[in-house]
């Protein structure tokens, strides 16, 4: 056993029965791929706040279901945090800006300089979002993709469960 009961079953329940349903009401692996894709690759941007607003949209816009592209973004969520400095950081030596501070002088000189801390944190904040924007654009094909293969074994596996 790898993986502990409590998180088997978390992900059994919230993430696969939902994921089964929804091939059960007609919605085909691809469609179902690519709106999980979506939502892993939008949960994992590194913007504060917009991640559920930007899946609705996206999944609207391009017709993927709603429901998968929020269980997309919400399982990613751990990973959101994880990513957040690194995305940040290859931002900065993309783009050859000053780095983050991250001593408690650093922050503690910011904080007597608010502009110049808003000036800073968008620009760190935006060469971040291009940083994200190139890994997703590579990212999520590959994702939906390898998303679809998992769905289709899982409906060969639950045959029983999708009738």
């Amino acid at each position: 056993m790898l993986v502990p009961a409590p998180i088997r079953e978390f992900i059994r329940c919230r993430l696969l029965r939902p994921l089964l349903r929804l091939l059960r009401g007609g919605v085909s692996p691809r469609r179902l791929a690519w709106s999980l894709a979506l939502g892993i690759v939008i949960g994992i941007n590194p913007s504060v706040g917009l991640t559920t607003l930007v899946v609705v949209m996206l999944a609207w816009i391009l017709g993927l279901n709603q429901i998968a592209s929020q269980i997309g973004a919400h399982a990613v969520a751990p990973i959101h945090l994880l990513l957040f400095i690194p995305f940040i950081e290859l931002g900065v030596h993309l783009f050859h800006t000053r780095r983050l501070p991250l001593s408690r002088q650093q922050i503690e000189h910011l904080s007597h300089h608010p502009w110049g801390l808003i000036r800073d944190i968008w620009q760190w904040e935006w060469h971040a979002l291009v940083v994200w924007g190139l890994i997703a654009a590579v990212m999520m094909p590959l994702l939906a993709l390898y998303i679809r293969r998992g769905l289709v074994l899982l409906m060969r596996r639950h045959r029983t469960l999708l009738r």
